[in-house]
């Protein structure tokens, strides 16, 4: 063969790889409303910017009928490429090519991806599309998902790591989502440790695939993932979206955009919360009103409600937001809801994200369930994770914040590099009717009208103590400020303390709750 010939040779094969499992097996999966794990690459990265790695790779076990059977690129698309002009390190699960069945090679090919994401300090994403392990590669294969397990601890922390769930994702294969730090499923999409099918032949109870490991269940229920896509490429807008917001690595600020040259007050912020203490609102009207263009990215939006977490942008600089809720539950804080905000902030904070926290908390949820179920450690971590975190930490206090639910919601003493108050906010031990009834409960009994007399401690109490003006007097708050500046004041808070640096005892690390 002369050189011609060997090139057309290695067009005709790269041809055939690029297949996948046939061109059968892609019409099929597109019948199912999936896009191949070619498809998804190109619609992810910038166009013409994807360099493959590993396409004439080939597994090399012989046990069970596998000796020379052909598995293009091994069932997992890898390399690099560009998302919006930023290098990012990606793999993708062929389900056309057995079933996107993880073996050696299979793995081998997505931890180099890794190594070379932590190597060039750039974002990793994993795209799921398995059955799970293959089988005929035994321990092989096992050993391929504790490699791939291991290396996302070792990125952990140092570049951001998303995972996209775009078909199934069954048995061990579903760990190494859940190491990374933002799961997207598609509604599509279907991720448990074991099936149905297990579950009724181990326990005897009858569930579907849907119900088990669903957007529904793994978002609503579990708190697993963090965002649901529509489809294929919904998933992979809200990738780029997400992206949008981070830095490549540790080292790294996130990506700047250009800020408004005035900030005009906003007097509608000035009626947003209601007079009424016990009535709800949806604080998310206050965090869009205050943030860039009104750009607000939710994470977890349908887990754990009474607490909303996401991302945002303010003068153009990235920002964590972590704000109470009250519309749901009063905007009280319980297990699903500290672990959703601790594991956000640490996130934030090991990406140079500062955090905004927006308080209005009537402390813990009490309760039987919660005691037993852990609130004490769960709730801890909160206070750990605030307390860790050097990223500058601003506060919003916008009405209650009471007992130690004030303090896990980042105050002063857990090192707020400020914290402010709105004039209707009101810090304290308790609520107004509460302390009274436990301060002056011997009073109230003695009392000629016990009704009457509670009223009127009440209104005494919540004259001298449900304000924000003690708090101020003892310098646990900056600045008391009309609601219509707090974007105004956040904004030249964020420009005094974004270069901040901190220094901490030296240690491994701390020792969160768990």
């Amino acid at each position: 063969m002369n050189i011609e010939d060997k090139i057309q040779e290695l067009n005709r094969r790269k041809e055939e790889l690029s297949l996948g499992g046939g061109q059968q097996r892609i019409d099929k999966h597109h019948a199912g409303g999936s896009l191949t794990a070619r498809e998804r690459i190109h619609a992810l990265v910038d166009q013409d910017s994807f360099q493959e790695s590993g396409l004439f790779a080939e597994h090399r076990c012989t046990n069970f009928g596998m000796a020379g059977k052909l598995m293009a690129a091994d069932g997992v698309v890898t390399g690099a490429g560009s998302v919006n002009g930023r290098l990012v390190h990606l793999a993708s699960q062929d389900f056309t090519v057995a079933g996107g069945a993880a073996g050696e090679m299979h793995c081998t090919k997505i931890v180099q991806m890794m190594q070379s994401s932590l190597k060039n300090g750039s974002p990793f994403i994993l795209i799921n599309d398995s059955g799970g392990a293959r089988i005929q590669e035994g321990i092989d294969s096992l050993s391929g998902y504790g490699r791939i397990f291991y290396n996302n601890v070792m990125l952990s922390g140092v570049v951001p790591q998303i995972s996209l769930i775009c078909g199934p994702c069954a048995g061990g294969a579903a760990y190494s989502p859940a190491l990374t730090d933002f799961i997207i499923q598609t509604k599509a999409a279907r991720m448990f440790i074991t099936g149905p099918s297990v579950i009724r032949s181990v326990t005897g109870e009858n569930v579907t695939a849907e119900q088990l490991g669903g957007p529904g269940a793994q978002m609503n229920i579990s708190g697993v993932v963090h965002f649901v896509a529509e489809d294929d490429l919904d998933a992979v807008a809200i990738c780029k979206r997400l992206l949008s917001f981070l830095p490549s690595n540790n080292l790294e600020d996130p990506p700047q955009f250009p800020a408004e040259e005035v900030i005009l007050p906003d007097k509608q912020l000035n009626s947003v919360v209601p007079a009424n203490p016990r009535q709800g609102y949806d604080v998310r009207d206050i965090i869009v009103r205050i943030m860039d263009r009104g750009d607000f990215m939710e994470v977890q939006e349908f887990f754990a409600p009474n607490i909303v977490i996401g991302f945002a942008r303010l003068q153009g600089r990235s920002v964590g937001i972590v704000a109470n809720q009250p519309s749901v539950m009063a905007g009280v804080l319980d297990i699903n809801a500290s672990d959703k905000a601790a594991r956000f902030i640490r996130f934030c904070n090991a990406f140079n994200i500062p955090i905004i926290t927006f308080v209005d908390v009537p402390g813990f949820l009490p309760g039987v369930e919660q005691e037993y179920g852990g609130i004490i450690r769960h709730g801890a971590k909160m206070l750990f994770a605030y307390s860790a975190a050097t990223v500058p930490k601003l506060t919003v206090i916008m009405r209650k914040a009471y007992g130690g639910a004030y303090l896990a919601m980042c105050s002063k003493d857990l090192d707020a590099d400020r914290v402010i108050c709105w004039p209707g906010a009101e810090i304290a031990v308790m609520g107004a009717e509460g302390a009274v009834d436990i301060i002056f409960r011997d009073e109230i009994k003695k009392a000629q009208d016990p009704a009457a007399r509670r009223k009127e401690l009440v209104t005494e109490y919540q004259e001298s103590f449900s304000n924000p003006y003690v708090a101020a007097a003892r310098f646990q708050i900056d600045d008391i400020i009309e609601p219509s500046e707090t974007r105004r004041y956040l904004a030249m808070a964020l420009d005094i303390v974004h270069s901040k640096r901190e220094f901490r005892p030296q240690k491994k690390h701390g020792l969160i709750p768990l």
